[in-house]
């Protein structure tokens, strides 16, 4: 199955910041539009906002309704809107409200804190691809952040109840704990950038890329040349922005690289301090960046 949109190569959807101001504490949409301009100027082909890097799970319903307007009202791509949240209830609101405002497709990710098993999880997604269809749905796998594994039979058994359901966001790692997904029909856009040329090898068709939010360019040039280089320098630019927790290291890239966005993120977040701000400008340069 392909996704449900052509881009004539593989699709750099970026995982994008969200802006904020006021120490965190209050969304600052005005900066929304400048920073998709930078993506989109970079290379991305759409955006997957108030995912991981956009602290989605930290930001209230009204801020992430109030984002995801703003960035449908700046995106010329494709806009992925994240619903994923806490309750079921909270998730399906944020999954209607997506379709209703315009957006290209809702992912969600398991709910974090309690393992849910295997039929609250087919529930839980279930009901929020049925409140976005017939919108695109995509399930977000990432065990690192829900806290648990989700069973390619969980995915299975939701693609049964959900006609709607069209891809999969894989952000595992290593390559082997990836390759379960690619064997379910849907088509994979991978979220490990040091994976994204093996797993292109293996069948995955894109990116959703937390790196591209602050190196949109750098990602594009390895998904339009994917190889063992570009895969090395893939893997040590995202290892450079790990040295210092890396949501607040991507808004001070784009702050670096002339995008009005703040440093500012949502506590218990906290911007990274001078050293580590001096060192990951070090080790930026090191790699040419």
């Amino acid at each position: 199955m392909p996704l449900p949109w052509s881009f004539g190569h593989p699709p750099l959807i970026v995982a994008a910041a969200t802006p904020l101001r006021d120490d965190g504490h209050v969304l600052d949409e005005p900066a929304i539009g400048p920073m998709v301009a930078f993506l989109e100027g970079h290379g991305a082909d759409g955006v997957f906002c108030c995912g991981t890097t956009g602290e989605g799970i930290l930001l209230s319903l009204d801020e992430r309704r109030r984002a995801s307007r703003a960035f449908r009202a700046a995106v010329h791509g494709r806009l992925l809107v994240h619903a994923g949240a806490q309750t079921t209830a909270d998730t399906v609101t944020l999954a209607a409200d997506a379709a209703e405002m315009g957006a290209d497709g809702v992912a969600v990710i398991p709910p974090p804190y309690f393992p849910l098993d295997a039929a609250s999880l087919t529930n839980h997604l279930a009901a929020a691809a049925a409140a976005c269809a017939p919108l695109p749905f995509f399930i977000y796998v990432f065990t690192r952040r829900s806290g648990y594994p989700l069973p390619p039979d969980v995915i299975r058994a939701v693609a049964e109840r959900a006609p709607n359901l069209v891809g999969l966001k894989v952000s595992e790692s290593p390559l082997a704990d990836v390759l379960p997904y690619l064997g379910l029909g849907l088509p994979v856009l991978v979220g490990s950038e040091p994976l994204i040329v093996p797993a292109l090898a293996a069948g995955a068709v894109g990116t959703v890329s937390g790196l591209a939010a602050a190196f949109p360019d750098v990602v594009r040039a390895v998904l339009d040349a994917p190889d063992a280089a570009g895969e090395a320098r893939l893997e040590a630019v995202r290892g450079a922005m790990e040295q210092q927790p890396f949501v607040p290291s991507v808004k001070h890239v784009l702050g670096r690289r002339g995008v009005p966005v703040r440093s500012d993120v949502r506590a218990p977040l906290r911007a990274l301090t001078a050293e580590q701000a001096t060192r990951l400008d070090s080790a930026l340069e090191g790699l040419g960046l």
